[in-house]
């Protein structure tokens, strides 16, 4: 998958022409649709990994209150960081728009026109300020691509394309993550080509664009990288959901290997709900039944964690992970046991 290219220019210019970008734009979705080689499946071996906090992914973990959100927002909006308009229309309250998912709001300081906005595919112009290094929007002017390139994969990516998503051709907006936040970040979308939504894709067009977004998540498990994989294997899902049941087959690794990022990520509850429609899907899936095990006995439901381990086990009886693990939880049991017999003795002694 190709980067956009990036506008070298250091100031705002909206007399650019948009012919080299609008003269194709069915091209620039339909060059990802070549089939890309099947990455292997995530090893099996549940690996302890450190993430290093960001202050998005918090935000997405635990969205405040937009109540809370939209008061950053409130005051004077006559100032701006290089307009798209010299007299800006006078705000109101129409111009808050709330994130769904409680992640951002958005303050329009710009109205823009007509009443198209980006799609996948759609290769916008923007113009980025106060964004944190690292959130893969370069400050200036730049050129993305919404669906595709590498700018997506962290979790400032996944906020921007919302916000696009939500924009029209030539507004200006502030974007207010939380109470907490120093300023809110600036974004301008210039311009915009047409783009297609999900729904217009056909079959081998969005099995095509899941295969992609798989092999790249695969990429980024393997480096260390499971929020990033995580995104990548949800897109992927998100793509072939849409598709008459029972779906292809790629469903049912998408979902384990989901599992697999949520163990890394601290969230046993996601990944035994991954594990389980993975599951439904094909109920021998040997990593499955493995990471359902997993994420069982971090819940503290031993018995559900031994049936799941055992099974791995009558399959592949040299599978050394399900038996280290399965040892881990027999031993966690006995411990168990043995504080509630102490409890018990304290009660009737």
């Amino acid at each position: 998958m190709e980067t956009p290219p990036v506008n070298p220019m250091g100031e705002k210019d909206t007399s650019r022409p948009q012919q080299q970008w609008e003269k194709k734009p069915q091209e620039n979705l339909n060059s990802t649709t070549q089939i890309s080689q099947q990455p292997q499946d995530p090893p099996t071996e549940i690996l302890e990994l450190r993430v290093s906090p960001n202050p998005a992914s918090q935000i997405l973990q635990k969205p405040q209150g937009t109540e809370k959100l939209a008061a950053g927002l409130q005051g004077d909006s006559a100032k701006s960081y290089g307009s798209t308009s010299e007299i800006p229309e006078p705000l109101q309250a129409s111009d808050l728009w709330y994130c769904p998912d409680g992640s951002f709001v958005k303050k329009i300081i710009i109205r823009g026109h007509g009443l198209d906005k980006p799609k996948l595919g759609s290769c916008c112009r923007v113009l980025a300020f106060g964004f944190p290094f690292g959130s893969g929007l370069p400050e200036g002017w730049t050129e993305i691509t919404v669906g595709l390139g590498p700018w997506r994969e962290g979790t400032w990516g996944e906020l921007i394309e919302k916000c696009l998503e939500s924009m029209c051709q030539g507004e200006e907006a502030e974007l207010q993550l939380s109470e907490h936040s120093e300023s809110p970040f600036r974004l301008t979308l210039a311009s915009f080509t047409q783009g297609r939504d999900s729904w217009e894709l056909d079959a081998s067009e969005k099995e095509a664009l899941a295969r992609e977004e798989r092999a790249r998540g695969t990429e980024l498990f393997r480096a260390g990288n499971p929020e990033g994989a995580a995104r990548c294997y949800g897109r992927a899902l998100r793509l072939l959901l849409t598709l008459p049941p029972p779906g292809p087959p790629e469903r049912t690794v998408l979902h384990a290997n989901l599992a697999a990022c949520q163990l890394l990520l601290g969230q046993p509850q996601l990944a035994a709900q991954s594990c389980d429609r993975a599951l439904e899907r094909e109920p021998d899936h040997l990593k499955a039944l493995y990471r359902r095990g997993v994420a069982q006995a971090a819940l503290g439901n031993l018995e559900k964690a031994t049936a799941d381990l055992r099974k791995v086990l009558e399959v592949d009886p040299k599978n050394r992970a399900a038996q280290e693990e399965l040892g881990k939880v027999i031993i966690q049991g006995k411990k168990q046991d043995a504080g509630l017999a102490q409890g018990l003795r304290k009660m009737f002694g």
